[in-house]
């Protein structure tokens, strides 16, 4: 059982917090490209528990700086982008990426008080549409190779959904394969596709995490007829997990970043090895939430769900949209989830696999040492073996690391 320090360690991620302190060792998304577009306005975000300030400069590089001037606290997200980066509007003072701020037009000719001041300021990198920032001390590790973010622009979807719970209550969800005969059941076979009888068909599935060294491999095996059908599913510490195949080519990954304890960001994330996502699925992935990238259908409306559809179509009531499927039983646990109170059994062995995975690493950060998944060394920069794979498979060969042995073995398609 979670003991409730062990549920504080594993949820909170303010400054100064040993979750926190962990979290930051990681390059974590800030936002989505299209959110600072060159010549925009500043955009104020909140990231781990701390108010920041996104803005591109006049160069085209992000900068990400605490969004309080150090002069007297004005918002930065207020003021000007000029003469090489972002310029207070309450006196002038004027900062660039590193924090360094270069005028305060107050100060009398000949002073260098400006050379005292070290703005708190994070590095950026712009990666598959998403601006990631660095915000842990000392220098930042490499950034990941992870190959869902290194392709062409055109084979990258990137969206991303407010969360009003902590950000592992919805991490939680993609590794709890269990969930998929219930959660996601479709009654009509035309409203779904092939892997949905497979879930529903055995609501017992064999659970296997596999520890590695960025996270845990988690697979789940069920009986169809005298075959396996194996899903492989891959969890990278922190926050990032590969839900999704759509054969052997195209996957997805659901990206939970902490807003603060209470509140995260679903980043999302489509990626097809071969040819460029099609404008259907870019349209449809907007579809559904508001300006301010807010699901419509939440809980001051109790997501909409439609009783009657219940009896014929969905398990749930609410259509085929799995974000939101997932989103109504996670907010519904509240904004952070007493795991105290649980009774965890066979199909929450990922989940357990996941928490202490976690705990280990919050207590190598405590220890000086880096965790798991922070590499500082381009010869181990080599995620490729973050994948998402569907695969049916007669029963006598061994499913473990079946796609190592033979990567050419096809994935089921949707």
């Amino acid at each position: 059982m979670t003991t409730r320090e062990e549920n504080d360690l594993l949820t909170q991620v303010g400054p100064g917090t040993p979750g926190g302190d962990w979290f930051r060792r990681y390059w974590n998304p800030a936002a989505l490209s299209e959110e600072v577009p060159a010549g925009g306005a500043p955009r104020p975000i909140r990231l781990l528990g701390e108010d920041l300030v996104l803005y591109r400069d006049e160069d085209g590089q992000v900068g990400c700086l605490g969004i309080h001037c150090s002069h007297r606290g004005a918002d930065l997200s207020y003021g000007r982008l000029e003469d090489g980066g972002l310029r207070c509007i309450y006196h002038g003072w004027l900062y660039d990426r590193t924090g360094r701020c270069l005028e305060q037009p107050g100060e009398p000719t000949g002073s260098t008080f400006h050379e005292k001041i070290r703005h708190t300021a994070y590095p950026c990198e712009e990666r598959g549409g998403m601006i990631f920032a660095y915000m842990g001390p000392g220098a930042p590790p490499l950034f990941p190779n992870y190959e869902f973010l290194m392709g062409p622009a055109e084979n990258h979807l990137c969206s991303k959904y407010f969360q009003d719970d902590n950000y592992l209550q919805g991490n939680e969800g993609n590794v709890d394969p269990a969930h998929l005969g219930f959660l996601h059941r479709f009654f009509r076979p035309d409203q779904g596709d092939v892997r949905q009888e497979y879930h529903a068909g055995d609501l017992s599935p064999t659970i296997d995490p596999v520890e590695t060294d960025w996270g845990l491999h988690a697979y789940a095996v069920r009986k169809v007829g005298d075959n396996h059908f194996i899903k492989v599913r891959s969890l990278v510490l922190p926050a990032l997990t590969t839900v999704g195949s759509r054969g052997a080519d195209y996957y997805l990954v659901n990206w939970h970043v902490p807003i603060d304890n209470e509140h995260h960001w679903r980043y999302g994330v489509s990626y097809s090895r071969k040819e460029p996502i099609e404008a259907t699925e870019r349209r449809l992935a907007h579809e559904g939430i508001d300006e301010n990238f807010h699901l419509m259908r939440n809980r001051a409306n109790r997501y909409l769900q439609d009783r009657e559809e219940m009896k014929t179509q969905t398990y749930i009531g609410l259509g085929k949209d799995f974000v939101l499927h997932d989103t109504m039983v996670t907010e519904s646990e509240g904004q952070i989830w007493d795991r105290t109170l649980e009774h965890l059994g066979y199909t929450d062995r990922a989940i357990v696999a996941m928490r202490k995975m976690i705990l280990r690493a919050i207590q190598d950060v405590q220890e000086g040492k880096d965790p798991p998944g922070v590499v500082r060394d381009e010869t181990q920069n080599d995620f490729a073996d973050v994948i998402a794979r569907d695969d049916m498979l007669p029963q006598e060969i061994d499913w473990r690391w079946h796609w190592k042995a033979n990567k050419a073995l096809a994935g089921v398609a949707r």
